[in-house]
């Protein structure tokens, strides 16, 4: 067991690599104004971004759904790892050498289970690119020379070669440290009849398939000989690392030319992939052995924003199960704000064999000669039917209408409303009227609630998205940000939290029942528990989340050192959230004082007495203290 990382090796982690450099490896970030960054949230589905990135503070929040943290805290939650296991690994990326409290770091024992999976994988991959280069691979090499792929190619793409041996791999890592078991459980190798390891990969060409970081996760294997009986392609196995569903091939490489030019191309294989960044189109994706799904169009929408301007382009073959693959597509087009297209390859071609066969500029041309992919199933579902007869014209609208009536921009959705009418065969202004009334109705009607309806995710309570959202299930003490006193009040523990130098030492003289807001009480007593405002220094908010009594206020704390403040100038705004909490703070008390001297006066307590004379002291002086304040402003404070 390895024993606890030293505090200041994990602070020297969290300060190696900033935070916008991590998250940016899962998703798309740009500016959101005031130093932060915005993205759509990896946690939860979103169609705008609500996820901000604070890098000066090294803090993340998203205010749709509320989870928010430092660095760690993100690597733990999006990779499923534990707090040492995520340490781990930011140190391997940042060169940190850790520490531990009990004893030396034994290499390969005081690893988090998928900190080791993944290095086995790392040293895999590496075997496997040696072996490329071997007599025995000659046949590997034949058939990546016979699709167009020089040496060059293979080492971009990591491709290499798994000797045909039952246990070359696995007698390699064992020399390395790996157990056996775990080499079986990251699906490296395979348990044989006398419980023993054998390799899962035997002669076969191999590549790697990375996750978005590049760490390699799993691998595609392709049978090479006619005496192999295994299937044509074997993946690795579900594990630890690899779920086929969440994996796109080569997203490590064209994750950052799909986000700079909003366009992503899936194809079906990895050859394809590598057939179309060797051509150009260097935001080439595929899938691992699984028909394109759900929780790879997650991981594109991160990367494209859900920008209406960003394109998805599906490559198919011609022939019959290509077209059906492109309507199975089309069925998710609605998941996607981006546009949706088509390519299909002339001939049945794959792109491989197409550029094999035309080269690059013929792969390009393939690309930029996309098409619609309304305009494919409009045209697939119009061919099905006899458009001799009117029964078959008739049916074929039928059919069609619901398709067009999807559409999500009105203005496309008319016009292909008229296209329908001109491909079934009824083309007249009449019916082109009719069929754009038809196909509106359907459109509204859905939209009115005929089809099942998803409920947003909550905002974060308290944050700006959830005074707008109406009533919600509580998830605290209640915060009404219609109320002047916590907007203040939450504007200044958000100066507090991101410019504490300019509220201080004020700030620190502000007691907690200056603080209305349950929630803004506990932030409050944090930052006193964190040394105060006059105490921040590098670590100043680190300590603040860690002196939060629950994650609740924790989350709270991470919301408001995230969320820009209402004001582009926060010198001049400290002084005027400052003066303006200190004011409800005082005319609170005054409406208190008041009142204690009606029930003193309804009790006939008299005007002269000491009780009554204290209210009276005090009430003037509080009155006194507010002209000053509304006065002079800070100066009064």
């Amino acid at each position: 067991m390895a024993g606890r990382i030293r505090d200041e090796d994990v602070k020297a982690v969290r300060d190696a690599i900033p935070i916008d450099a991590v998250v940016s490896e899962y998703l798309q970030l740009k500016p959101a104004g005031g130093g932060n960054l915005k993205g759509l949230c990896p946690f939860h589905d979103e169609k705008s971004p609500s996820f901000q990135v604070s890098p000066s503070k090294g803090l993340y929040h998203c205010f749709g759904c509320g989870e928010g943290g430092d660095t760690l805290t993100f690597v733990m939650k999006v990779d499923h790892l534990s707090f040492t296991e995520a340490v781990e690994r930011l140190a391997g990326q940042a060169g940190v050498t850790l520490r531990y409290e009990e004893g030396s770091h034994i290499p390969g024992r005081q690893q988090g289970e998928r900190i080791r999976l993944v290095e086995a994988h790392r040293v895999a991959a590496q075997f496997y690119v040696e072996q490329l280069g071997g007599e025995e691979a000659e046949i590997a090499r034949a058939f990546l020379a016979g699709r167009g792929f020089d040496q060059a190619a293979a080492e971009h793409f990591g491709v290499g070669y798994a000797p045909a041996g039952w246990d070359h791999l696995v007698r390699f890592l064992r020399g390395r440290g790996f157990t056996d078991k775990e080499l079986i459980l990251s699906g490296l190798a395979s348990e044989n009849r006398r419980g023993g390891a054998i390799d899962r990969f035997r002669g076969r060409l191999i590549w790697p398939i990375r996750d978005i970081t590049g760490e390699v996760i799993g691998f595609g294997a392709r049978k090479l000989r006619a005496d192999d009986q295994g299937p044509k392609y074997l993946n690795t196995p579900e594990t630890p690392l690899y779920k086929k569903s969440q994996v796109l091939y080569g997203i490590d490489l064209a994750k950052k030319e799909i986000a700079r030019t909003g366009r992503a191309v899936v194809v079906e294989g990895y050859t394809d992939v590598m057939a179309c960044h060797l051509a150009g189109v260097t935001t080439a994706i595929a899938t691992c052995g699984t028909s394109f799904g759900g929780e790879h169009i997650k991981i594109l929408r991160r990367l494209l924003m859900d920008n209406s301007t960003a394109e998805v382009v599906f490559t198919f073959d011609g022939d019959e199960a290509g077209q059906k693959a492109a309507l199975r597509a089309f069925e998710d087009d609605q998941k996607f704000a981006a546009e949706t297209s088509i390519a299909i390859t002339p001939g049945g071609m794959d792109p491989c064999e197409l550029r094999l066969a035309e080269g690059d500029a013929a792969v390009q041309r393939l690309i930029d000669g996309r098409t619609p992919l309304f305009a494919f199933a409009l045209r697939s579902i119009v061919s099905r039917y006899n458009l001799d007869t009117d029964e078959g014209r008739v049916a074929a609208v039928d059919a069609a209408v619901p398709v067009v009536a999807a559409i999500k921009n009105q203005a496309l959705r008319d016009r292909y409303a008229i296209r329908l009418v001109g491909m079934a065969g009824i083309n007249t202004q009449a019916e082109e009227q009719s069929m754009i009334r038809r196909v509106r109705a359907l459109s509204r009607a859905r939209a009115a609630g005929s089809a099942p309806q998803v409920r947003p995710p909550l905002p974060a309570y308290g944050s700006p998205a959830a005074a707008q959202a109406g009533p919600a299930v509580p998830r605290g003490p209640r915060l009404d940000l219609r109320s002047p006193a916590h907007r203040a009040e939450r504007e200044l523990l958000k100066m507090a939290l991101q410019h504490p130098a300019l509220v201080s030492p004020a700030f620190d003289a502000y007691g907690e029942d200056e603080f209305t807001g349950p929630p803004y009480v506990a932030v409050r007593r944090a930052i006193a528990e964190a040394g105060g405002v006059e105490q921040a220094d590098g670590d100043y908010l680190l300590r603040v989340r860690e002196a939060a009594p629950d994650d609740g206020v924790r989350m709270m704390i991470t919301e408001l050192a995230v969320e820009p403040v209402m004001h582009k100038l926060p010198e001049i705004y400290a002084g005027e959230v400052l003066v303006r909490v200190r004011l409800y703070a005082v005319d609170r008390r005054i409406a208190e004082v008041h009142a204690m001297g009606l029930r003193l006066s309804a009790q006939n307590v008299l005007a002269g007495g000491p009780e009554m004379t204290a209210v009276q002291s005090e009430l003037w002086a509080l009155q006194q203290y507010g002209n000053r304040l509304r006065g002079q402003g800070a100066a009064a404070l």
